[in-house]
């Protein structure tokens, strides 16, 4: 591309910029979008703002700085020290027709407003401002306006020069910090970048490979060659051509310039006005190119005037096409944060001394709720796990905690294998499926119930344990007696440590599914659907905002939770003493009766005769058990001459016994874990929720945050009515500019 504005032929410009030429829209247009970009993107410290600008780029003493001064239309010298610039340097342009003098400006870092001063003190100021840093960079820009009648109208933002050379760490750590900036800034897509090289062989530009490494395509970079006239006693008719093209180095679609600025011994005042030296040179790039025969189509690629020109045009356009996406982005900007500002605002209110308990019970209240809309199943949340997470979370959780056995066995080295296991041997349905609420908590009972079933009587009955049980009568005791003896000794405990971890397990789910409670009611802001109480969404806005809420919220639950675990543990170690001290009982069958499922439904309406008759059925059909035992006792002898066998005996009742009693508790781990935990939990959350107390420390925190919460309203208040007058600024001026273009067109 050789320096021209790509508009595609017939393309419609857009109304404003039909209105640039003759109204001096283009400095207003400026003005504008830059005062935005200054309002929002520095002030408001949004840095994802669909603005673009032109960085200048390019290693020391390769005329970075005359170029700039080019552009401005006069001379100056922003001193830098002897470590040169260390910071971007901001450069607003702004072409004044009727001014008679230069004025300058800088932005002052604090109060982000613009202040004039004189040209020494805008030198001065500039480079206290680079020397501050020492040897180090800052990405923190200074910004500097210029209006005159000679500048070109564009924002430009100047980069340290890249450092060939470094004597020693120091120089050289400052020369990475250099490059490390400037890339940064060469990485953001919105910026356009002016590379600038000397008017060398296109092989040997390093800058320009740094542009080809992060714009590969060259779309966004634009090359200067500068200092021609040292290349003019090179050129012949021959290769005049060849060497603007870049002898093939270049590729055709990479825009590009070659030009030479004025120059003159330092030290010295320029010998003629600089304004004029310009048009000099750039007729005397022009002449000289012409009469080597350079190509017609790469005239308009020569001397600064024609740069000039394409870069106006340029910025008028890339401007002009970010109307529209910083109206949007700004307007995006301005949803979130009224959303905020009003949030904020609502918060307050229910922050209230007068409120604040009630509110964070009815928020408490609404929490609770969530967690039985949970446990029927919600689809879509955040919270979810495997079984294998949910396990390393647990162990996790309790990994100083010995009060039970967290594998079921010992012959599993650690939860790896056990996880194993699970996956590869029982083949657990939904291992690998992430999951929460009720789903989740089928899934926990399938594998609690698994844990249970590998508990085992911890040690060897023994013929002495035997003897001693009975006593020092061989008629002393039953052998009923004897067998109850040695469970209650042998078996009570395992089978209560594998209890504890039934209990644990369910107390960790209640305790994970806060997070997915949390999540299923902020989600419901904005439904459309009203199949749930807009209370949810509300209470769940406020603990989101509300770090106190969300403690004292969190900690209530989390008692609950424990406190239902210790429910749990006291009325399953109740069943379980009650089982070890007469196992003979629960071991007896279900009653049912002769006939199946019809049968049942015939006995609806029984008259009382039918009745009596149905009940000793039903009561003898669980005899068998009895039976069995009674057999089984029966079989063990009495005499003292045969109390090895008896020993036997007895060892293989007890391990019957207990593999009833086991499979009978597993049968039944998730109706005890139902009626013991579950239901009492959802049932009793929300009058745990409804009993919240604010200590006095929880009351000097929510005054804290009441007054942290005024300052934040107001900031949003601030941040709101700046965007509003950005986006009123825009569309005022956008409007303008489309009016004008019908006027034009009439």
């Amino acid at each position: 591309q050789w320096g021209t504005l790509d508009i595609a032929p017939g393309a419609r410009r857009p109304a404003c910029a039909g209105a640039m030429s003759g109204f001096g829209s283009k400095t207003e247009l400026l003005n504008v979008l830059g005062d935005v970009k200054a309002r929002v993107q520095d002030k408001l410290g949004v840095v994802d703002f669909p603005m673009p600008q032109f960085i200048l780029i390019g290693k020391q003493s390769v005329g970075k700085s005359r170029l700039i001064e080019a552009l401005a239309g006069e001379t100056f010298n922003f001193i830098s020290g002897t470590l040169g610039s260390r910071r971007p340097t901001v450069l607003e342009f702004r072409n004044v027709a009727s001014a008679r003098s230069s004025r300058w400006f800088v932005r002052d870092m604090k109060t982000q407003m613009w202040e004039e001063h004189n040209l020494d003190k805008v030198m001065a100021l500039v480079g206290e401002m680079h020397e501050e840093l020492g040897e180090n960079v800052s990405a923190e820009p200074i910004y500097v306006r210029i209006e005159s009648a000679g500048c070109v109208d564009m924002q430009i933002v100047d980069l340290p020069g890249f450092r060939d050379f470094a004597m020693d760490a120091s120089k050289q750590h400052l020369a990475k910090q250099i490059e490390d900036l400037d890339m940064n800034f060469m990485r953001d897509k919105r910026n356009v970048i002016l590379c600038v090289e000397q008017a060398a062989d296109a092989a040997t530009m390093a800058s320009l490979q740094k542009c080809r490494s992060l714009d590969p395509r060259f779309e966004r970079t634009i090359l200067i060659r500068n200092k021609l006239d040292k290349y003019y006693s090179d050129l012949t008719s021959d290769n005049v051509s060849a060497w603007v093209d870049g002898h093939g180095d270049l590729p055709e679609y990479l825009t590009r310039f070659a030009l030479t600025l004025p120059f003159w011994k330092e030290g010295d005042q320029p010998p003629k006005p600089f304004r004029d030296m310009i048009d000099d040179k750039t007729m005397e790039d022009m002449n000289q190119m012409s009469q080597k025969g350079l190509n017609p189509k790469y005239m308009s690629s020569i001397g600064f005037k024609n740069f000039a020109s394409f870069m106006e045009k340029k910025i008028e356009q890339m401007f002009v096409e970010s109307i529209s996406p910083v109206l949007t982005k700004l307007k995006d900007f301005k949803s979130t944060n009224a959303k905020d500002w009003t949030d904020l605002k609502t918060e307050f209110t229910e922050t209230d001394p007068h409120r604040i308990l009630s509110t964070t019970r009815e928020c408490g209240v609404s929490f609770a709720k969530g967690l039985v809309y949970v446990m029927e199943g919600q689809l879509g949340l955040d919270y979810s796990v495997t079984l294998e997470e949910e396990l390393q979370e647990f162990h996790q959780f309790h990994r100083s905690n010995d009060s039970f056995s967290k594998v079921p066995t010992q012959e599993f080295a650690g939860l790896g294998d056990y996880v194993e296991y699970l996956r590869d041997e029982a083949k657990l349905a939904s291992f690998d499926v992430n999951l929460n609420g009720g789903a989740q908590f089928r899934r926990l009972m399938s594998e609690v119930e698994i844990f249970l079933r590998f508990s085992e009587i911890a040690v060897e009955t023994k013929k002495r344990d035997v003897i001693q049980a009975r006593g020092v009568s061989m008629s002393s005791l039953t052998w009923r007696d004897v067998v109850v003896k040695l469970l209650g000794n042998e078996a009570h405990l395992p089978l209560q440590r594998r209890v504890r971890y039934v209990g644990e397990r369910i107390r960790w789910f209640f305790m994970s599914q806060k997070d997915a409670v949390l999540d299923w009611m902020t989600k419901l802001e904005g439904r459309d659907d009203k199949v749930f109480s807009m209370l949810l969404p509300q209470a769940a806005k406020i603990i989101n905002q509300n770090e106190i809420t969300k403690h004292l919220l969190y900690e209530a639950w989390d008692k609950a939770c424990s406190r239902q675990l210790n429910h749990f543990l006291e009325l399953f170690d109740n069943m379980l003493t009650s089982t070890f001290s007469n196992p003979w009982v629960f071991l007896k069958v279900a009653t049912v009766g002769d006939g199946g499922v019809d049968d049942d439904l015939e006995t609806i309406g029984d008259s009382v005769v039918k009745t009596k008759l149905r009940i000793p059925k039903e009561i003898e059909s669980r005899a068998g058990t009895e039976t069995l035992l009674a057999q089984w006792f029966n079989a063990i002898p009495t005499e003292s001459s045969q109390i090895d066998d008896a020993v036997d005996k007895v060892q293989m009742l007890v391990l019957k016994t207990y593999s009833y009693i086991r499979s009978q508790m597993c049968d039944q781990v998730e109706i005890f874990s139902e009626s013991f935990f579950k239901v009492p939990m959802l049932r009793q959350l929300e009058m745990d929720m409804a009993a919240i107390q604010l200590s006095d420390e929880d009351s000097s925190r929510y005054k804290a945050r009441r007054e942290r919460l005024e300052t934040d309203i107001k900031g949003k208040q601030e941040v709101v009515t700046e965007i509003d007058d950005c986006i009123n600024r825009i569309t005022n001026f956008k409007n303008t500019c489309q009016a004008r273009g019908m006027r034009m067109g009439a």
